[in-house]
């Protein structure tokens, strides 16, 4: 079954198309990334499914259209974005960074028990919930950024550039993040440069260029596939 269905997915900013008519689906349950170089377009795609670009074609949501709804309803329909640079709020606490990704819930004694369950699985953000979130390491703040997104109870969660300027201890250690995530049952959108880890992670995988999709498939064959290979791993 679907849970992200785009089509003809098209972003422009004036007379520059960033994307350019891109279609994918991303099955519930399941990794799907996007991987490509600085400026192919991956940013401005994930910021289009989420509401906070106008864009043409059509992006589905458990079969609902989200084109022409606000991102405050997008994210109430249980889509939720950690932004590149995460969007923290260095000036709040961690408890209260975490509680803004809660605010359009009702259901505080749920809020409540979800906070437990995702602290439980995050202790060094337990051990800082009174630390004004600036002061947290970059890893510690992609942490943040995650957990702020799930407190929507966000059934699928789009990361962007998750990797971006920490070291590769941390790297990993926010991957293994995003996999338990994924393991509860949160289907995840993924848009990487650091291919070699997103292809190692996802199950399924498409490549963007110049704002178009130039390869899909499965992340194992598009680990072994030589163009890939050569574009992005180094090979």
């Amino acid at each position: 079954m679907s849970a992200l269905t785009v089509e003809n997915l098209t972003v422009s900013y004036g007379d520059i198309h960033a994307v350019k008519g891109i279609s994918f689906e991303v099955r519930k349950g399941e990794i799907f990334t996007i991987i490509g170089a600085n400026g192919a377009g991956k940013s401005s795609a994930l910021r289009a499914i989420s509401g906070l670009l106008r864009f043409g074609g059509s992006v589905r949501l458990d079969g609902k259209e989200l084109r022409g709804i606000p991102a405050d309803k997008i994210v109430a329909l249980g889509l939720s974005q950690v932004p590149e640079g995460r969007g923290i709020f260095g000036n709040l606490t961690v408890k209260e960074n975490l509680h803004l990704g809660a605010w359009i819930r009702k259901d505080r004694k749920a809020v409540a028990e979800d906070l437990d369950r995702i602290l439980s699985t995050l202790p060094r953000l337990k051990e800082r919930l009174l630390q004004p979130a600036g002061t947290l390491s970059g890893g510690e703040q992609q942490m943040l950024a995650v957990a702020r997104a799930l407190l929507s109870r966000a059934t699928t969660l789009l990361l962007d550039e998750p990797s971006m300027g920490l070291a590769p201890k941390l790297v990993t250690e926010i991957y293994n993040v995003v996999r338990e995530v994924n393991k509860s049952g949160v289907t995840i959108l993924l848009v990487e440069q650091n291919a070699n880890i997103a292809l190692r992670l996802a199950h399924r995988a498409a490549v963007l260029e110049t704002g178009l999709i130039t390869l899909a498939g499965n992340s194992a064959d598009l680990l072994q596939n030589p163009r890939v290979q050569a574009a992005y791993l180094g090979a």
